[in-house]
């Protein structure tokens, strides 16, 4: 099964070299796609290197401008599609998520359309994180759950692995979500058409370099989209 690396980036030049790196020691038979929103630090232009260097393992998608993480993974899937990929991760590329574990999400996929790299079920973690993150995340979850009704423990988690037909399902839907939201959005649409969702655990630590890409727009798109979710909006 052909297998794909989406790694969406704004401003990763700190992580960039070294995650495609890491991905290619751990998952060799991966292909990886990077995602730029024309990062005004270089990331780009790195990522044309690495496409120099790499002709038939690395890939990458310029886009004109910022247009947040949801339109990201949705360029890198329809990239992933019309290139017959079967297993599509995503993640981040600040080492949040650890590439070690692509090769164990990509063999769940085997029997489930969707695999969560999940933080919060059993055997799952985070470190390095302060308590109030910590919190946040937590609730964040909760309250996601509460109104929406998945029944997955970690909902907005980044770390993931689609089948193409799962792909297939989610990219008939439109879609809304632009930022964070769009990883809710996506496992709600994925269990209410009957896709098979299951977790496994992963340990998540906090980035290693660079800065968050949390915003209060994007925090308000992430409140808001599950009532509209819930009420079909």
């Amino acid at each position: 099964m052909r297998s794909l690396v989406v790694l969406p980036t704004y401003n990763e030049s700190e992580n960039l070299s070294d995650i495609v790196a890491s991905i290619q020691q751990h998952a060799p038979q991966s292909h990886i796609l990077i995602v730029d929103d024309s990062s005004p630090d270089q990331t780009g232009e790195l990522a044309d290197d690495l496409t120099r260097k790499h002709p038939e393992e690395v890939f990458v998608i310029h886009r004109a401008k910022k247009e947040g993480l949801g339109r990201a993974y949705v360029a890198g899937f329809e990239f992933s599609l019309a290139r017959g990929y079967g297993a599509i991760v995503q993640m981040d590329a600040d080492f949040s998520h650890d590439p070690n574990l692509v090769p164990v999400l990509i063999d769940s996929s085997r029997g489930a359309d969707v695999v969560i790299g999940s933080r919060y079920c059993r055997g799952g973690r985070v470190v390095n994180w302060p308590w109030h993150r910590w919190f946040l995340s937590r609730f964040a979850n909760e309250y996601v759950a509460c109104i929406t009704g998945v029944t997955i423990r970690d909902s907005t988690s980044g770390f993931r692995c689609y089948t193409r037909r799962a792909l297939q399902c989610l990219l008939k839907i439109d879609i809304g979500s632009e930022g964070y939201a769009f990883l809710v959005e996506s496992i709600f649409h994925a269990q209410r058409e009957g896709l098979s969702v299951v977790e496994v655990p992963i340990t998540f630590v906090d980035r290693r370099a660079g800065k968050s890409k949390m915003s209060g727009k994007v925090i308000f798109e992430s409140m808001l989209r599950p009532w509209r979710l819930r009420f079909g909006r």
